[in-house]
């Protein structure tokens, strides 16, 4: 019994972590096994030699995997929500099953063969087989199955080919070790696995078109930001079209096309996620249209299209779309671009007329009058289009600063030039701050902080009353300096 203990053993595929494998029986140990084992046959005993010899060894590798922390293997669907909050364990589960079957089964089932081979297959093989049962193979398999039963969803295709390429990196070892009949158990629950791996893989591939078009009929978002579904499906398309999933992907596809006697076309994954992507177009297209507003409608197409043409630009997705597919939205993203523009922040700077005022017509009361008239406008027209664009959200960071940065050189140029000319008329009123109601540089700040992702967002820069500072101790008051 001695020479049945686990010993501590360095498992490379497992990175750092320490792990335990049973010590190979040293030549003379066997031979003592074999001489022992010979004089039970004669007394009758084999069937009480091998329930022990399977209990001592199963324990054994039990023990060995106990220090691998295989907990997880026992979860049940009811524990879990989704795929994803599990996906560290289907990671692992791939690692440990590669340990336990080139590690573990392989010891167990060269050394049954060593100590029973003189008695004959059936009988070693029997034993092996139990071993193996015993030991936990199965509870990897039943983890495996557990995963295929949970509920649908994206990223359970990606785990289930993860699945997959665990046992089929496997294949020939599970072939070897458990291929004979006294593996069948084993056997019929391998291929079940494997079956509903395939199945399942393949199912909600083929669904991905026909859910994207499902979203086409939910609203858009209301601050016009990107779509979840824009972002993350097209990020999904670029790991199927990926180096390790695309080989995998098309293998499941082969196999599960021959299952159904059909002819596997060689074209048929690059098709199928380019018609997925078409579908992510035709969504955005109908979701322009729900948008009341044309201004958060274009915003809502700038945003989209820009994100279509950097994000995928250089991408497995991106490349197979091709060039003139990329320049297209690129060119879409300028042409709302210049819409939203041209319908909103361009119309302001015209309240600021001069017209009536440059020789100050009429008196300088007049004048002040005019002046107030056309701040009030502008100031009104301002706050309006400022309330309703600061829901708005533009998430790409350089869209988004572009974006500001236009609308500054749009508005703030003719505001501080008309406050530098005619703010003076307006300064000394006791109601001053009703006209010149923002500095240049606050003006600037509320710009610059317009249509930023909730959580980035910060406190207003509106006017404050005459005196005021801002935390940060700049001064907003309207001054010849502050208009500078």
């Amino acid at each position: 019994m001695e020479h049945s203990v686990p010993l501590p053993m360095s498992a490379p595929s497992l990175g750092e972590q320490a792990c335990i494998a049973p010590s190979p029986l040293p030549v003379t140990v066997i031979q003592k096994l074999q001489a022992i084992l010979g004089r039970l046959i004669a007394n009758n005993r084999l069937e009480k030699c091998i329930t022990i010899y399977v209990e001592v060894r199963s324990s054994n590798v039990r023990a060995s995997l106990k220090a691998l922390d295989l907990d997880y293997l026992e979860i049940s669907i009811s524990e879990f929500n989704n795929v994803q909050s599990i996906e560290g364990y289907i990671e692992q589960w791939g690692k440990h099953l590669e340990f336990a079957v080139k590690h573990l089964f392989e010891a167990e089932f060269n050394l049954c063969n060593d100590v029973f081979e003189r008695i004959g297959l059936d009988v070693w093989m029997g034993c092996f087989a139990k071993i193996a049962a015993q030991a936990g193979i199965l509870a990897f398999l039943q983890f495996g199955k557990t995963i295929t039963e949970s509920k649908k969803e994206p990223i359970k295709l990606l785990k289930l080919l993860d699945i997959f390429a665990s046992l089929n990196k496997l294949r020939l070892d599970f072939n070897r070790l458990f291929g004979g009949a006294a593996c069948i158990e084993i056997q019929n629950l391998t291929r079940d696995l494997i079956k509903r791996v395939i199945d399942g893989a393949a199912e909600i591939f083929w669904e991905i078109f026909g859910q994207v078009e499902l979203q086409r009929q939910s609203p858009p978002p209301q601050d016009g930001s990107i779509p979840k579904l824009v972002s993350s499906i097209t990020d999904y398309c670029n790991k199927l079209l990926g180096d390790d999933y695309r080989p995998i992907l098309t293998q499941v596809l082969v196999i599960h096309q021959s299952w159904k006697h059909k002819k596997f076309q060689e074209m048929i994954l690059v098709n199928e996620v380019s018609k997925i992507i078409k579908a992510v177009d035709l969504n955005l297209d109908t979701w322009m249209k729900a948008y009341g507003d044309t201004t958060l409608s274009c915003l809502f197409a700038m945003n989209c299209h820009w994100h279509l043409y950097k994000d995928l630009k250089g991408t497995k997705v991106g490349e197979l779309m091709g060039d003139s597919w990329l320049k297209e939205h690129e060119q879409y993203k300028e042409y709302y671009s210049a819409v939203f523009f041209r319908e909103s922040w361009a119309k302001l700077p015209v309240h600021l007329s001069r017209e009536g005022l440059i020789m100050f017509s009429g008196g300088r009361a007049s004048a002040r009058d005019l002046v107030k008239k056309r701040l009030k406008t502008f100031n009104e027209a301002f706050d309006e289009m400022y309330r309703k664009q600061s829901g708005w959200v533009i998430p790409e960071r350089d869209l988004r600063e572009k974006t500001c940065q236009l609308i500054v050189q749009t508005v703030l140029p003719v505001y501080r030039s008309y406050m530098q000319t005619y703010g003076p008329l307006v300064e000394q009123d006791a109601s001053s701050s009703k006209y010149a109601k923002y500095t240049v540089q606050g003006l600037e700040q509320m710009l610059l902080s317009l249509f930023l992702p909730r959580r980035e967002r910060y406190g207003s820069f509106k006017g404050r009353p005459t005196g005021s500072k801002i935390d940060n101790g700049v001064d907003l008051r309207r001054t010849a300096s502050a208009v500078a």
